[in-house]
């Protein structure tokens, strides 16, 4: 199983970006933190770096059943996308819960899969 969701789009970095809070909002995700990696390289060490973009995205009620379950569930929040340039495609990868605690802890398993098929209509809906 790998570590992530993933999908190569023959699309514009801004474009992808753009697209996906609509993309998540569709399965009840929401956008808590951005955090621009290719802005904080820059300012922090002064290197030059592709654009990628860190997502923290968070589904309220599937966060809320899984920290129900147990508290430790706030390790795997929020679920993280990330979105960076690949030549000149876009790449957007989503942490897979099911490679996480969650996917191990027979209490958690079930909301790790459907987060993780969340996550993954998520991935297909963003299209050129």
């Amino acid at each position: 199983m790998t570590p992530s969701l993933e999908k190569l789009i023959a699309c514009d970095y801004d474009e992808v970006l753009a697209k996906l809070p609509a993309a998540l909002a569709t399965e009840g995700f929401g956008v808590l933190t951005e955090i621009d990696m290719h802005k904080t390289l820059r300012a922090k060490l002064g290197i030059a770096f592709r654009r990628y973009m860190i997502l923290g995205t968070c589904n309220p009620p599937l966060a809320h059943r899984a920290l129900e379950v147990t508290p430790d569930a706030g390790l795997m929040l929020p679920c993280n996308v990330i979105v960076y340039e690949h030549g000149g495609s876009t790449m957007v990868k989503a942490v897979d819960p099911m490679t996480t605690i969650a996917g191990h802890d027979p209490k958690l398993r079930p909301i790790a899969e459907e987060v993780r098929a969340k996550l993954a209509r998520v991935i297909e809906r963003i299209v050129p």
